[in-house]
């Protein structure tokens, strides 16, 4: 297998990524409601639950919002995913716009509150925001002509 068909196969590739969360029903309203994803899966088994979430831009790749904990995890462990999600310690999840100051704008009056408002950098525009749970967001435009 080539890097390349690794990359670009037809029935294969990534398709959940997860992110932890300390309130699934918190996080689902503000993905929902908020940002303006819509629900793709939300089903339980006993007091797991997994529920993903979609960028209806992007219906191939689903975002899942999981709590740390049973049955993935003991108390501890759980515990000081929770406390690293709450510090913002976990990687920023990175949302490609074509506008970034006119989506930040709807995103404003979606009632999300940015760490930081849209800067020049680069050539790129970018802006950030966190999920209740303490996710970092960055909304990037790239630069004109950049690569994808």
């Amino acid at each position: 297998m080539t890097m390349t068909s690794l990359m670009n196969p037809p029935t294969q590739g990534i398709g959940v990524v997860g992110v932890y969360v300390d309130d699934q029903d918190a996080a689902l309203a503000f993905y929902v409601e908020q940002l303006g994803f819509r629900v793709h899966t939300d089903v339980r088994n006993g007091s797991y639950r997994w529920l993903t979430v979609q960028d209806p831009e992007q219906p191939s790749f689903q975002l899942g919002l999981f709590t740390p904990g049973a049955p993935l995890h003991d108390d501890a462990t759980a515990q000081t995913l929770r406390a690293m999600v709450a510090k913002g310690a976990m990687p920023p999840l990175v949302w490609h716009v074509a506008d970034c100051r006119a989506t930040c704008a709807q995103l404003r009056e979606r009632g999300v509150e940015f760490t930081q408002e849209p800067v020049d950098r680069y050539g790129n525009v970018d802006a950030g925001f966190r999920d209740p749970a303490g996710n970092g967001w960055k909304v990037i435009q790239r630069a004109a002509g950049a690569a994808r």
